[in-house]
């Protein structure tokens, strides 16, 4: 059992601030570092430190190569990964003393998997394998539809959260990670068990985990026409940065569905991760490794 994740490789221009910039501000920072980052390269990172066999498919972009190396120091499978002249996707990140953080996405590379290519890719994989996708590349509705067909698992994070994921066909999901503002805006109503209820509505076999930041995470898992309901509190600790913990909480989390955990060990493990996470600076060198945790 393998688990493929088609995701996005990023740049992060990462700038500490006093606080986050506000219209017509000129704003000096703090510092300035260039970190490996990506919800995709994250997931990749998180998933193959808990433990999982990651194969990383997308599109390398021009100076994004150390993002290759990165994933392959990392123990994730990188030959399904196409290089592409255009450039490297990027983010641009403020963190603010509080260590709160929020993200500018230029798309790049990422937005450029060419259909042949996509093609390719899922033929490789098997019924039973595994599946994990964000919103920062093209081609998801295709990609979906072509996992389904060879009977793999299913796992969405739909983030950045638009208009885009209204084209996937969410019946063929299996799990749909989303944190609080996600869930509402995929069902319409900010209450977490009320967007489950909603979402349970329209597509009865989806399984879905939301995050609630520090309130710690909900989860409803679907198996067999029985609901399985679990929440998880949030550990308390001091954060310094939280880019990459719900990446770091999706890569755990999934690690977990595929050893077969039971689904509140499957949030516990991913809560604490996640909260070892914060306490670091950056996003994939924060995560932690299984034996951490």
């Amino acid at each position: 059992m393998r688990v493929l994740n088609f995701g996005s490789l990023n740049l992060d221009y990462v700038y500490d601030v006093d606080h986050f910039v506000r219209p017509g501000e000129t704003l000096a920072v703090l510092s300035r570092t260039v970190k490996a980052g990506g919800k995709g390269l994250n997931q990749s990172v998180a998933l193959s430190r808990a433990g999982a066999p990651v194969f990383h498919a997308g599109c390398l972009g021009a100076g994004g190569d150390f993002l290759k190396t990165i994933l392959e120091t990392n123990g994730v499978n990188t030959g399904f990964l196409l290089p592409v002249p255009e450039a490297q996707g990027h983010t641009v990140i403020q963190v603010n003393a509080a260590g709160e953080n929020c993200i500018l996405l230029c798309g790049g590379s990422n937005r450029c998997v060419p259909e042949d290519h996509i093609r390719r890719v899922m033929d490789s994989f098997n019924p039973g394998d595994w599946l994990i996708l964000q919103n920062e590349i093209n081609g998801l509705p295709l990609i979906v539809e072509l996992a389904s067909a060879r009977g793999m698992h299913i796992v969405l994070n739909p983030s950045p959260c638009d208009e885009a994921i209204n084209e996937i066909d969410l019946s063929k999901v299996d799990w749909l990670l989303t944190n609080e503002i996600e869930a509402a805006q995929l069902s319409g109503n900010g209450d977490p068990e009320t967007a489950w209820k909603q979402l349970h509505a329209r597509h009865g076999g989806l399984s879905l985990l939301i995050t609630l930041g520090s309130r710690g995470s909900m989860a409803w898992q679907v198996a067999d026409d029985t609901v399985t309901f679990h929440r998880e509190k949030a550990q308390n600790v001091k954060a310094v940065d939280t880019t990459a913990a719900g990446d770091t909480y999706t890569g755990y989390f999934v690690a977990g569905l595929m050893e077969g955990l039971p689904l509140s060990v499957c949030m516990k493990q991913a809560g604490l991760a996640a909260a070892i996470a914060v306490t670091r600076p950056g996003a994939a060198d924060s995560i932690p490794w299984k034996h951490e945790i």
